[in-house]
């Protein structure tokens, strides 16, 4: 039963409807787009101030957790390929839907699903086999665990139904999230069929299909466009594609000159779509959405030699921000006209997988060795502060920002983070 604190409407510009103030119940939260309405969030903290929990998980993963109510869910693995463990056996495999109390972290139950094989043998950069997001509403969870499929649970953690949308591999696993429109659950499936597909929430059955999605990596975004209709933008090699997301016609295509796969999530404002990729080159771009067909030469507002590979941006008061993947250097662009406003190097950054949070006026930065920085959302560059968990596991999950606290997960652990 939801409580009645929940029933406040929450809106972010693109089309996600009605969601509650303090649920986040797909990758980067109501609309996709990484912004959280949470004040009082904690600034600074350490492996031992501010930690208001922290829960051991049954394995690793790169999915961040989605909270409903008083639950957390989230994904991880076990049983082969685990880092610091011997290999295993592929037999051995298991997907994991964990469902945790929200208050304590106590985990509640484990609904542990066998591989379908074979698998990948290896996934690069100890991604593992858990790097999708799952997505929640008021009666299902929705998991997708690569060519094992899409899974949909109640709260309780009985199985419903499975549904397969390809069975190939890669050596960088599978990561796109699946993000719930309507009736509908929304898969891209590029590693496993190169396919965009369209679940019923209810059944699992295809309501629609788009093939040609390829070297995609990035969760899918709906958009309000200019002309107040909904769009689904997914980012593929060389184009982003607009589709009707009800049927899966296609709206229109737009050339990015970015030459690499497509890892980061498109975020949008006021009908114009940003995204980011590759690593060298044309590395961001803007999008003015409504169009048909080709809009190349007609939508595209600008490029940008700026950008990341992996770590999706924010978008704030007419600014966009994102940290470089690899570089360690934080960015402030005018969403208008592609001008970078600052580019500062963070100090003793390492790699960032996870995407930017924006929450409480101030975007939070995480790297794969649990260095979070905080900085100000705003065009003068200012870190406020850096924090350290101090756990030698990887973190490859995106920050979640709820009720003044933050939750964050490495490969061994739930953090709860919030003001002492």
């Amino acid at each position: 039963m939801v409580r009645r604190w929940f029933w406040v409407a929450v809106f972010f510009g693109s089309s996600c409807g009605v969601v509650f103030s303090a649920d986040w119940p797909q990758f980067r939260g109501p609309g996709g787009q990484g912004i959280s309405p949470a004040k009082g969030l904690p600034i600074q903290w350490d492996a031992k101030k501010g930690i208001a929990w922290k829960t051991e998980l049954p394995g690793p993963g790169a999915s961040s957790p989605v909270l409903f109510g008083e639950r957390i869910f989230l994904t991880c693995y076990s049983g082969y390929n685990v880092p610091g463990r011997p290999v295993g056996r592929p037999e051995d495999l298991r997907r994991h839907l964990v469902c945790l109390d929200r208050k304590t972290g106590r985990i509640l139950w484990d609904k542990a699903v066998a591989a379908k094989l074979p698998e990948q043998e290896r996934i690069r950069d100890e991604h593992g086999y858990a790097s999708s997001t799952p997505a929640v509403d008021g009666e299902r969870v929705y998991c997708f665990f690569g060519k094992s499929g899409v899974l949909a649970f109640d709260h309780t953690g009985q199985q419903l139904w499975q549904a397969d949308v390809g069975d190939r591999v890669h050596s960088w696993g599978s990561a796109a999230s699946p993000v719930l429109v309507g009736d509908d659950v929304i898969v891209n499936a590029s590693v496993e069929s190169e396919t965009l597909y369209a679940l019923d929430k209810k059944s699992g059955q295809i309501r629609w299909k788009v093939s040609g999605i390829r070297e995609a990596w990035n969760t899918p975004v709906v958009v309000r466009n200019t002309a107040g209709k909904d769009e689904l933008i997914v980012a593929i090699q060389g184009q982003l594609l607009s589709f009707d997301p009800s049927t899966g016609q296609r709206f229109w295509n737009c050339d990015t000159d970015i030459r690499w796969y497509m890892v980061p999530s498109v975020v949008a404002s006021e009908g114009i779509v940003y995204a980011l990729g590759g690593r060298s080159g044309t590395a961001a771009l803007a999008v003015k959405t409504a169009g048909r067909g080709d809009v190349t030469r007609t939508h595209r507002l600008w490029t940008s030699s700026k950008g990341s590979n992996v770590s999706s941006p924010v978008y704030h008061d007419k600014h966009l921000y994102f940290v470089s993947d690899s570089h360690g250097i934080a960015y402030c662009v005018e969403a208008p006209t592609g001008k970078v406003v600052y580019e500062e190097r963070l100090p003793r950054a390492g790699q960032f997988y996870a995407s930017a949070l924006l929450a409480d006026g101030k975007i939070y930065y995480l790297t794969r060795t649990g260095r979070v920085y905080v900085v100000a959302a705003q065009p003068k560059f200012e870190l406020l502060a850096t924090n350290d968990f101090n756990d030698p596991s990887l973190f490859h999950a995106t920050p979640v920002a709820a009720e003044g606290r933050l939750f964050i997960r490495s490969d061994k652990y739930l953090y709860c983070v919030a003001k002492e």
